[in-house]
């Protein structure tokens, strides 16, 4: 029985798709693979071939909460256990097996998350300034055994999202379809673990890099900062948890996040 699926999210070209598959194909513990596309063309046809991953294409609308759902769907139908992974980044070759240990001492784990290592367009390590404060923030769900209460799945997530989206595999029994039910560019991963944290089910953090997080100028993370999108997303979040006024002081400090992500670019 597969017990895990990597659902790749591919979009039109990405040069980093390539390292991301290989790094899949690399796991000490092997799992299903699969290419989930709203954009199919000959690039992602190719990597398919090359890699003998089977590709499942997107027919209906497209944008990123309904090319996510899709590849979680499709993942869902394949295992119990679904990543969705994103196509910019590297997944070390243990991912896997600490996913399957984690899901072995606690199988009602609805979410497992990891640290990750950041990483430039040329695959260089870089300080990620950010990912040290979300170790921070983190802290609460290495007390595995307290996981399950939605205090502590929460106290990661209401000082800004300490959960590195790429990191997550979801738990299908615990995690209906579809998964992204909010309309956020940016902040969509977020606003989801805020409410699967309300749900039943254990959020597992192993802190330990799993994952390779790649920062270039082409991140959509970028374009969101550039845009304001991500400040007006963000300052929502916090306003349905806090309300206007201490959303306003929390902005003020939270906006130096943004400066730091540019300078690790």
């Amino acid at each position: 029985m597969i017990k895990h699926v990597f659902a790749v999210a591919a979009y039109g070209e990405s040069p980093y798709l390539p390292a991301l598959l290989q790094s899949l194909q690399n796991q000490s513990i092997k799992s299903k693979i699969i290419i989930c596309t709203s954009t199919p063309n000959a690039y992602i046809t190719g990597l398919s071939a090359r890699f003998s991953v089977p590709v499942y294409v997107h027919e209906g609308p497209h944008g990123l909460r309904n090319d996510w759902n899709f590849a979680y769907e499709e993942g869902a139908k394949l295992a119990p256990l679904v990543t969705i992974a994103h196509q910019d980044d590297v997944y070390h070759r243990d991912y896997t097996k600490a996913l399957l240990h984690a899901y072995k001492l606690f199988p009602d784990m609805s979410v497992f998350c990891c640290r990750y290592e950041t990483i430039d367009a040329e695959s260089k390590g870089i300080n990620g300034k950010a990912e040290n404060v979300k170790r921070l923030l983190r802290l609460p769900l290495r007390l595995h055994r307290l996981s399950n209460r939605s205090f502590v799945k929460l106290l990661p997530l209401r000082f800004g999202n300490g959960i590195g989206c790429p990191t997550c595999t979801y738990n299908v029994s615990y995690c209906e379809a579809p998964l992204f039910r909010n309309d956020y560019h940016f902040v969509i991963d977020w606003e989801t673990l805020i409410r699967l944290a309300r749900l039943p089910g254990r959020f597992i953090c192993i802190e330990k890099p799993l994952v390779s997080y790649r920062v270039h100028a082409g991140a959509e993370t970028m374009r969101n900062i550039e845009n304001h999108n991500r400040e007006k997303e963000e300052a929502e979040i916090f306003e349905s948890l806090y309300g206007k006024n201490f959303t306003k002081l929390l902005m003020h400090f939270y906006r130096k996040s943004y400066t730091a992500y540019t300078n690790e670019k």
